[in-house]
């Protein structure tokens, strides 16, 4: 009796394996493969026939005639995909407090701004994955003169391509308006062209 269950016991286990660990990842790998083939391989960006990034994943840009993304807490130099994650520092740890007051006087200092002026929180803080690819049109916005000046473009024509490269909301409600750094920085290039 007891070796009958044992066998019934390996024939279903054998059974979930192909079921759940062959069958089912080759099918629903199939079916986006299908019907989302974008997304299913990584929602690539490519210019010139060369992938330069992915619209899914930040990356850290420090030229300054570029839009800057969001901060990231990624492994320990930031936007390291392999070690997506938060810093996990609370809104009173000194050090994240440290943090955000140093990344603020620089863009501050890099963007010509007074001591009082506003910055977008999406600037100086990071997201939860550390690799958020989008900013919001104000902390797009904020860069539009320093980017005008080092391009020497207009900054009415910088501003219409932040305009024309923000997402709104889904369906009218949901999220928020955002604006994707990589395909801005590459229709930034595609203008002094």
């Amino acid at each position: 009796m007891m070796l009958k269950q044992f066998i019934k016991g390996v024939a279903m286990l054998l059974v979930m394996i192909v079921l759940t660990g062959i069958a089912y990842p080759l099918v629903v790998t199939g079916l986006a493969q299908l019907f989302f083939p974008h997304q299913a391989n990584g929602s690539l960006v490519y210019k010139n026939g060369k992938a330069v990034g992915s619209q899914l994943i930040g990356q850290n840009l420090s030229d300054p005639k570029y839009f800057q993304p969001r901060p990231s807490a990624a492994g320990t130099n930031g936007y390291d995909a392999t070690a997506s994650g938060g810093s996990n520092l609370g809104p009173t740890n000194k050090d994240l407090l440290k943090a955000v007051a140093d990344r603020a006087n620089t863009i501050r200092r890099q963007n010509g701004l007074s001591s009082s002026q506003e910055i977008p929180s999406d600037l100086v803080t990071a997201s939860a994955s550390g690799l958020d690819p989008d900013i919001t049109p104000e902390g797009a916005m904020l860069q539009v003169p320093r980017i005008a000046k080092l391009r020497n473009l207009p900054a009415a024509t910088i501003r219409n391509l932040v305009q024309q490269d923000t997402t709104p909301r889904q369906l009218g409600i949901f999220g928020e308006p955002r604006v994707n750094v990589l395909r801005l920085n590459l229709d930034l290039d595609g203008l002094t062209k």
